[in-house]
């Protein structure tokens, strides 16, 4: 029996991978609600009902964030997401999805404490399972 937590959001702006990913964290079962928003500022707004407790947009316990959006990208988001309050963050394991790991963008990533490490897109069932033994 897979662990599992009760709300997972996926930022990405890819369809494919977010098909991917969803498909893939449903059959293994790891959360009971699976959220999907296509770039940073969805995420943001999501967030922002979150926190304020509305029971439409339940907080989620891990994020899986996208580095190359359009309209915000991964980065812009988590310069967004650091402004949060800790209180709001303090229960949330944030992961990098990527299809380029580029030394760049993982250097860049070093500023972003909130991330806990970075995967590549898409998620393989391996990664799931060690995520879900690693964090919850």
């Amino acid at each position: 029996m897979t662990k599992s937590v009760k709300t997972i959001l996926l930022i990405d702006d890819d369809e494919t991978t977010n098909y991917l990913n969803h498909r893939l964290l449903t059959r293994m079962q790891v959360a009971e609600d699976i959220r999907v928003v296509t770039n940073g500022e969805e995420a943001l707004q999501y967030l922002e009902r979150a926190f304020a407790d509305d029971p439409e947009h339940p907080r989620p316990d891990l994020i899986f964030v996208d580095i190359k959006m359009s309209v915000m990208d991964g980065f812009e988001f988590l310069e967004e997401y650091q402004k949060l309050g800790e209180n709001d963050k303090s229960r949330i394991v944030m992961l990098m999805l990527t299809s380029s790991a580029s030394f760049y963008d993982l250097e860049k990533l070093k500023k972003f404490p909130d991330v806990r490490q970075h995967y590549s897109k898409p998620l393989a069932e391996g990664d799931v399972r060690d995520i879900m033994n690693e964090y919850f």
